[in-house]
């Protein structure tokens, strides 16, 4: 089988066991083993084993993940092949079943000293693998061994039991690409321009009280020309309006029939007849726009849409332009976007958009740009770019608050992760990195840009390293533990 995007850390282990001599009384250094950590597509390898010397066995500490779900092997066989270099006969050591789930303990045995390369493949039916480690280097005896200088292994320690019991405990590769520059921004949906009326009492009066009854609350659809409710005029101040255009009509209509006779009887020019009915239609006209009916005036809704704000009472007096009633058409809404200052020379009428608004949990795309502002606010030091959203469904709210992400233009080239991998520590964002099995470190990154659910960082992470990508703030809760955690491997 052959191995696909091998990754191998290699780092100095630290033997626990220390002797006493009890002659002189002082510590005795032990042999140097090593640790090897190793990732492939399907199968994580984190083995500890001691200083490898001939006609001395010591059991290994081989822990197997299962990377696509995270879980420790729980059955099947692994087989150890350790060739060595010389060409010689390799040494084999299988073992049926993990000692405890995740957790294998071979014990080989060398009988001669040399460089092996070491094939360990994996038959189980959560992983079929083969992991190369190549290099180990067999003593031929202690005095040969090199001894651990007694250093202290720096980073987080999160042992494997403890992965393995934390659900949805996740890693990934950082890897080189690049991403569209994006910026991030607050902003706020409002009704689009021409689908937002502000419909208020033409003349003053009395908001009809049958009328009203049926009048359409606030959340009710309301079509274009739909009477809302019947204003009776009230006579003198500006009610008088209704009254005079009705007498103006009448007037009218007089004039026209006293022309038609005239005409009738050659007593007057064809002109005077067509004069009657200009004057005719301009006082129809103005009645009609009264909204006059049976002396009540008609208050109509100029747009389809939902009616949001119901303030007309049943019975009460209203003056001319007094707010009645506010309808919004939400199929089509604007987002306006609070570019940060900074950002302002980045952006263009091609810029694409995606936001969330609160409460919900998926991001939507913005349909195209309507404006983008050419003045920055003093105050706020942002600019505002407003954009069309579609919204037949209605899902989203005017005035409801968003977070948007605005394509700047281009794409940036660098390292890039999994954004669920950066965490937010006092406004500065971090990433976990696992650099070996059971050790972490803390990083803090620059994020340069987002692309949907992957994050485009400038420094901090080197593309192969592994970063945690769920759980972290388990890794992040063991950074603060003063307590040693209890080492459960076998050995």
């Amino acid at each position: 089988m052959m191995t696909r995007f091998a990754r191998v850390a290699w780092t100095a282990a630290l033997v626990a066991a220390v002797g006493c001599d009890a002659n002189e009384g002082e510590a005795a250094a032990e042999p140097l083993g090593g640790v090897i950590t190793l990732w492939t597509d399907s199968t994580e390898l984190f083995m500890e084993h001691p200083a490898l010397i001939v006609g001395a066995p010591d059991r290994f500490a081989v822990h197997l993940t299962d990377i696509t779900d995270f879980a420790p092997l729980r059955s099947g066989r692994i087989t150890l092949r350790f060739q060595p270099r010389d060409g010689t006969a390799p040494l084999v050591v299988v073992q049926d079943a993990p000692r405890a789930p995740g957790i294998y303990g071979p014990a080989p045995a060398f009988t001669k000293p040399g460089v092996y390369d070491l094939v360990l493949l994996v038959d189980s039916p959560q992983a079929k693998d083969s992991l190369l480690i190549p290099a180990l280097r067999v003593y031929a005896s202690v005095a040969e061994a090199p001894l651990d200088s007694g250093g202290a292994a720096s980073g987080i320690s999160f042992l494997k039991e403890q992965q393995w019991k934390t659900p949805d405990f996740r890693t990934a590769f950082a890897t080189r690409g690049s991403l569209n520059a994006t910026i991030d921004a607050t902003g706020q949906v409002t009704a689009a321009g021409g689908r937002q009326a502000e419909i208020a009492a033409p003349i003053a009066g009395l908001i009809d009280l049958a009328g009203i009854a049926d009048a359409p609350a606030p959340g009710q659809r309301v079509e274009r020309g739909q009477v809302l409710a019947l204003i009776a005029p009230a006579l003198g101040e500006s009610g008088s309006a209704y009254a005079e255009a009705r007498a103006r009509l009448r007037e009218a209509e007089d004039e026209h029939e006293r022309a038609k006779r005239l005409v009738a009887a050659e007593a007057a020019p064809e002109r005077r007849l067509h004069e009657a009915d200009i004057r005719l239609q301009a006082a129809r006209e103005a009645l009609a726009g009264l909204g006059g009916d049976a002396g009540r005036i008609a208050i109509r809704s100029p747009i389809a849409g939902v009616v949001t704000r119901r303030a007309a009472l049943p019975g009460s007096r209203v003056d001319a332009g007094t707010p009645l009633f506010t309808v919004v058409d939400p199929s089509v809404v604007w987002l306006t976007v609070n570019l940060p200052a900074s950002a302002a020379g980045v952006v263009s009428r091609n810029s694409q958009a995606t936001f969330t608004t609160e409460g919900a949990s998926t991001s939507q795309p913005a349909r195209r740009i309507v404006s983008v502002g050419s003045v920055i606010d003093p105050v706020s030091r942002t600019l505002p770019i407003i954009y069309e959203v579609d919204n037949l469904a209605g899902a989203i709210k005017v005035g409801a608050n968003a977070r948007a992400t605005v394509r700047a233009g281009g794409r940036i080239a660098g390292i890039v992760i999994p954004g669920a991998a950066v965490l937010d520590d006092n406004g500065r964002p971090i990433v976990y990195v696992q650099v070996a099995g059971e050790t972490f470190v803390r990083r803090e990154v620059v994020v340069a840009a987002r692309d949907g659910e992957l994050m485009l960082i400038r420094s901090g992470v080197q593309a192969g390293e592994r970063v945690v990508t769920a759980a972290a703030y388990q890794v992040r809760l063991a950074s603060l533990s003063t307590a040693a955690p209890a080492h459960g491997h076998e050995h």
